[in-house]
């Protein structure tokens, strides 16, 4: 890897382009090194966990508006939407913006965590819908993913949006626009305008996953996809975009991020390296925030050890910054505490998430979150009970470069009303890389047929199972057989809008 320093220039000592940040993305997009076979093999395994999650997502409200706008904007040569037969084809940005709110929505798919955080599997809707417009093969396509992995991983590595209240769909813009430039084989200067404009287009605020959290958490990446469809689509036509558009005077470095006096040092890979990022992310067994997911993998181990947790006067997780201050009580968001909150707050919320799971022992992507099963007597009682408070060993551990030492849970202290207090801890959930139970390929595919059961014909399911595990021999023009299709009549129809 090279490490580039990212810094202000004022606009009176211009900064060459080839120096810029955009610029070096581009490079790297551009560059035609060969993808090696463990990368494609987890790219197999990412489109699984994508279609997994969607067809589960398929018929809530969220993602059947998506699709009905995408509907509205029928290309007979165009993408294919999830749940709709292939031979009807819609534009490829509506396509990404149906496809990638459909994946986003239930909150299951994969996640990398570092100076920010991302769900780099939001790459995979737009590069797809275009390289089906666009008649590409199954290489292509794995080209494609494998940069929008790589370029949204290494600026997750290097500069941090939370801390300035910027939503994180500002690194993932860029990353598609570089996936699409590469599966298109474009040249670095229109892929560097691409990348431009969708960076000047997708830094928006941290409010969507604040407070009364809505829909439009599922929406935000699917938006990017779509911005970043329309900028290599201008770039593709000689239309340029603001620059330098991260070290700019009036840049989003200068003004949205750390100011003018910045430096971030970002790690790209060096010409003819291999792109390896995504195989540093990692996915999700249970359906909520990822810094949850050890947390309710510990949760189901100490319902072993509490015999009556009507006894529990309170229980403490001690955990990182981001754990505490994004989905812990640290947020200072009473909605967190309400049990009439969105499925979007509640899986925000480790508290209830916590709760539910000692309670309960499974977590469930549907009844899990369930307006009744939220407002349970016993479930309030208990989720009020919890706290978190910041350890500076979690927070130091969440952002070590030390895959042996990296951690994303916590230490729990259950303290008993008779005095007694039970404590455990876990590190990283069991799906993870170092987890108890790592994900393969096996288990992309029992998560499939999981969330696609009663969804899905059994010959459906199977049949799109058996092409994408042959995605690096699909020819050109044969990328629709990805798409899954929901038997006849069973696709739900939304209110009517504009389109």
């Amino acid at each position: 890897m090279q490490q580039h320093e990212v810094r202000v220039h004022p606009s009176k000592s211009p900064l060459e382009r080839e120096d810029q940040l955009a610029w070096k993305i581009a490079a790297v997009a551009a560059d035609r090194v060969p993808v090696e076979r463990d990368v494609a093999d987890m790219i197999v395994n990412r489109i699984i966990d994508n279609a997994s999650v969607a067809v589960a997502a398929i018929n809530r409200r969220p993602v059947v508006s998506a699709r009905d706008m995408a509907l509205g904007h029928v290309r007979r040569d165009g993408a294919t939407v999830f749940g709709v037969a292939a031979a009807r084809r819609v534009s490829p940005e509506w396509a990404a913006w149906a496809n990638g709110t459909a994946v986003r929505e239930l909150d299951m798919h994969d996640t990398f965590l570092a100076r920010d955080y991302s769900h780099p599997g939001d790459n995979i809707p737009p590069i797809l819908a275009v390289a089906q417009t666009m008649e590409k093969s199954g290489r292509d396509l794995i080209r494609g993913i494998a940069t929008g992995y790589e370029i949204q991983i290494d600026l997750v590595r290097a500069i941090c949006l939370h801390e300035h209240k910027i939503d994180h769909i500002a690194h993932l813009c860029p990353a598609q626009a570089a996936g699409i430039g590469t599966l298109l084989r474009l040249p670095v200067a229109t892929i560097f305008q691409a990348v431009q404009q969708a960076v000047h287009v997708s830094f928006t605020t941290r409010q969507s996953r604040k407070g009364e959290i809505s829909s439009w958490k599922a929406y935000a990446p699917a938006h990017s996809g779509k911005l970043a469809v329309e900028a290599v689509d201008r770039a593709m036509r000689g239309e340029g975009a603001p620059s330098p558009i991260y070290e700019g005077e009036d840049s989003v470095i200068a003004w949205m991020l750390d100011g003018p006096r910045a430096a971030y040092q970002v790690s790209l890979p060096a010409p003819g390296e291999p792109k390896r990022a995504i195989l540093a992310s990692f996915t999700k067994e249970h359906s909520a925030e990822y810094q949850s997911q050890a947390l309710i993998d510990l949760a189901f181990r100490m319902r072993e050890q509490i015999e009556d947790l009507e006894a529990i006067e309170r229980i403490v997780l001690h955990t990182s910054h981001h754990t505490h201050y994004v989905i812990g009580t640290g947020a200072n968001d009473p909605q967190k505490q309400d049990p009439n909150a969105s499925r979007e707050t509640l899986d925000h919320s480790i508290a209830y998430i916590f709760a539910v799971a000692l309670q309960d022992g499974r977590w469930h992507h549907v009844d899990s979150y369930a307006p009744r099963r939220a407002r349970r007597a016993d479930t309030v009682a208990l989720w009020h009970k919890i706290e978190t408070m910041e350890d500076p060993e979690w927070t130091r551990r969440y952002h070590s470069t030390d895959p042996d030492e990296i951690a994303f849970g916590g230490r729990a202290e259950v303290f008993m009303k008779d005095g007694t207090r039970i404590e455990d801890e876990l590190a990283v959930a069991n799906a993870h890389p170092n987890g108890a139970r790592p994900f393969g390929r096996a288990d992309y595919i029992g998560k499939f047929r999981t969330l696609s059961d009663g969804i899905l014909s059994t010959r459906e399911a199977n049949r799109f199972l058996e092409v994408v595990q042959d995605l690096p021999r699909l020819a050109a023009g044969e990328l629709a057989l990805l798409n899954v299709a929901l038997p006849a009549g069973t696709l739900a129809v939304g209110k009517p809008g504009i389109f």
